[in-house]
């Protein structure tokens, strides 16, 4: 019996911190229930403390498996329903980029257990934010990367949103973790110790309240009409061979209906054929738009001049032709880091070609509608910092996508959380084209201006105006927040076993 109390008593904290995880996902997109992205890591904050480093890196493994399972569940719709793949490659398939996912909370876990200071000030306010902080970023770059549902996301719609002009989705995530340590601090604080934590929240939300005020852009012209197509196309019939004619004559048909704009946006590889084979077509799309003043931006799939490579790529139709290609491409769905004699066997989506080339860096912004704009597809726009040098030199963000591949899950909501902090950050409109939603025209505060019907065919219209200026994020990325991070993250560290360090009790 008393083997089975003790075995009870270490097991609940590790469902505690799985609930947790699995919470978290409500605080984003479409649910926004954002206080969650405090109150979730306050709890596993909390359960740290006094564990062992492999008790704490099991704890915070826990919290990974829940949050990322929960949160990127809709990986399995796209492996098996449209790759496909058996159910069972699906689920392992899943399972392992979730573990992935879950080791770096366990790597945060062992972390703050082994070099944080038990208790005090520097563990609240600067080792535990600043740790986990570091842990987010390097998530969002290494091993290619996955940034997906970084916490600062959660906070499009509140007033913390004023800080990403300054400091990008990183820094709000620093915020949000400064809130959830100062929360614990209330916890165990009595009396007068409380006026700390309670300042500590109570500045975070005015000063958003402040930033949000500020213009880091303006104005560079007069207001432009555009039009986003959405073919609405079902992602299990769009690359059949008996669909592309009808598809190519949706999309000449919606873009004859959107004539009358300056600027007419196609979504992600929007004709499922290769750009090289339907030249035709192009130059009738381009002649009649032209006719009517109108530019188009159009994704297409193209065949490099060498006749070897493929790019998931942009095309600019205006007075001549221009291309973007997508820079950061999708592992094991747009290239395969493996020896050719596997390929075939780990391909999980039924695509006509090859592995794509990744496009080159320094691309210039692409000139349409009379402005410059600072192209991305499909999740690309999820690597906000790695846009910068092209977001600094445009007046307009365009991003074309194709979230058909997750049916009808929270990853489309999730995406287009991400899209509307690169228009906060940037200080600029967003035009989001979707294949079947969600397309979009996002303001330059991340407001929606317009959203198109999901799952259906539509022409969306509307007006942007181009802007110039460039915030202080755009100016310097996310340096100024790594390095504080850092900072802090090492004062903690100097500070473990020292008992000379600030208490809060």
């Amino acid at each position: 019996m008393a083997e089975r109390l003790r075995r009870a008593r270490r097991g609940w904290p590790l469902l505690l911190a799985l609930a947790a995880g699995a919470l978290l996902p409500l605080a984003f997109a479409p649910f926004g229930c954002w206080p969650l992205a405090i109150l979730c890591p306050a709890l596993l904050m909390w359960l740290w403390t006094d564990a062992a480093p492999r008790r704490a890196a099991l704890l915070g493994f826990c919290f990974g498996v829940g949050y990322f399972g929960v949160g990127t569940s809709w990986l399995y719709i796209s492996i098996h329903e449209h790759g496909p793949a058996s159910i069972g490659f699906s689920a392992l398939a899943v399972a392992l980029v979730v573990v992935y996912m879950a080791a770096y909370h366990a790597l945060l876990g062992w972390c703050v257990a082994r070099w944080l200071p038990a208790r005090g000030a520097w563990r609240w306010y600067a080792g535990l934010p600043a740790v986990w902080l570091l842990i987010e970023w390097c998530r969002g770059w290494m091993l290619t990367g996955f940034p997906w549902l970084s916490l600062g996301y959660s906070q499009t719609d509140t007033l913390l949103s004023g800080y990403a002009p300054v400091l990008g989705v990183y820094g709000i995530s620093a915020l949000l973790l400064l809130q959830a340590g100062a929360l614990l601090v209330c916890v165990q604080a009595r009396g007068r110790a409380l006026f700390a934590p309670l300042t500590v929240i109570a500045l975070v939300w005015i000063g958003g309240a402040l930033l949000a005020r500020i213009e880091w852009t303006h104005p560079s012209g007069a207001p432009v009409p555009i039009a986003i197509l959405q073919g609405a196309i079902p992602q299990d019939e769009k690359w059949q061979l008996d669909n592309r004619e009808p598809t190519m004559r949706l999309y000449q048909s919606l873009n004859d209906q959107a004539l009358g704009a300056r600027l007419i946006v196609w979504p992600e590889a929007a004709i499922p054929e290769l750009a090289n084979e339907i030249a035709p077509y192009l130059a009738e799309i381009q002649g009649s738009s032209r006719a009517h003043g109108a530019d188009v931006l159009m994704g297409v799939v193209r065949l490099g001049d060498n006749g070897v490579d493929y790019y998931n790529s942009i095309l600019a139709l205006t007075t001549g032709v221009a291309f973007y290609d997508k820079r950061h491409l999708v592992p094991f769905a747009e290239y395969f880091p493996v020896p050719a004699f596997v390929r075939s066997w780990l391909r999980l989506m039924s695509l006509p070609y090859s592995d794509f080339r990744a496009g080159v860096d320094g691309q210039a912004p692409l000139l349409a509608g009379g402005m410059r704009l600072a192209p991305s597809i499909c999740y690309e726009d999820a690597f906000g910092s790695a846009q910068l040098a092209l977001v600094a030199r445009s007046e307009l963000l365009v991003n074309v996508t194709n979230d058909a591949w997750f049916g009808r899950s929270p990853a489309r909501f999730q995406h287009l959380q991400i899209s509307r902090m690169r228009a906060i950050e940037a200080g600029r409109f967003l035009l989001r084209a979707g294949n079947d939603g969600v397309s979009a025209i996002i303001g330059p505060h991340g407001e929606l201006s317009a959203v198109a019907p999901e799952y259906r065919s539509a022409v969306l219209r509307g007006t942007v105006v181009p802007r110039s200026g460039l915030s202080p994020y755009v100016r310097s990325g996310n340096w100024a927040v790594i390095l504080l991070a850092l900072a802090a993250a090492a004062g903690s560290v100097r500070r473990r076993g020292n008992p000379l360090y600030l208490s809060t009790t």
